[in-house]
């Protein structure tokens, strides 16, 4: 779906343009903080049912983080993510292991390498507010802001032609 600033955009057609423009996965920046101490780092990512997932150590620092502040935000080319993060338990424990699946199929590498199946889990990101920029199919530049709390959307062009 590309985006005109002729045309208005929905609530769910924008989520819609978010997901279209994340694919199945991608290596997301997370950042987490707690007591002001800010920490990120990249992880692997999948995206489905209007969320983003990633798996990670239980025993991780940036877990350890999550755990007490569940405020996070992901970044990735130009769209941003701010959301609360949820341990969903162990990878080998989720019911019908469609993220382990998932994760095996796009995200082999990572998969591969990074298995632990006693310390593994399932990090689950709900998003609160996006920021995506993007250039519409008649060239500008423009921002879109996605508030899923209140469910609008609103759209700023950066230049004009």
């Amino acid at each position: 779906m590309k985006f005109s600033l002729n045309k208005s955009l929905s609530f769910e057609e924008a989520v819609a343009l978010l997901f279209e423009k994340l694919g199945t996965d991608k290596i997301m920046a997370l950042a987490s903080s707690v007591h002001d101490y800010v920490m990120v780092r990249n992880v692997s990512c999948l995206f489905y049912d209007g969320r983003i997932w990633f798996k990670t150590d239980k025993n991780f620092r940036k877990t350890r983080q999550l755990f007490e502040n569940p405020n996070v935000a992901l970044c990735w080319s130009g769209v941003q993510v701010e959301g609360t993060a949820e341990n969903c338990g162990l990878v080998v424990d989720e019911l019908g292991r469609v993220f382990e699946q998932a994760y095996q199929k796009y995200l082999w590498g990572s998969y591969n390498k990074y298995s632990h199946e006693d310390s593994e889990i399932i990090i689950r990101v709900t998003p609160r507010y996006v920021e995506v920029w993007d250039t519409s199919e008649d060239g500008y530049a423009y921002q879109i802001f996605i508030d899923f709390e209140h469910e609008s959307v609103e759209v700023k062009p950066y230049d004009r032609k």
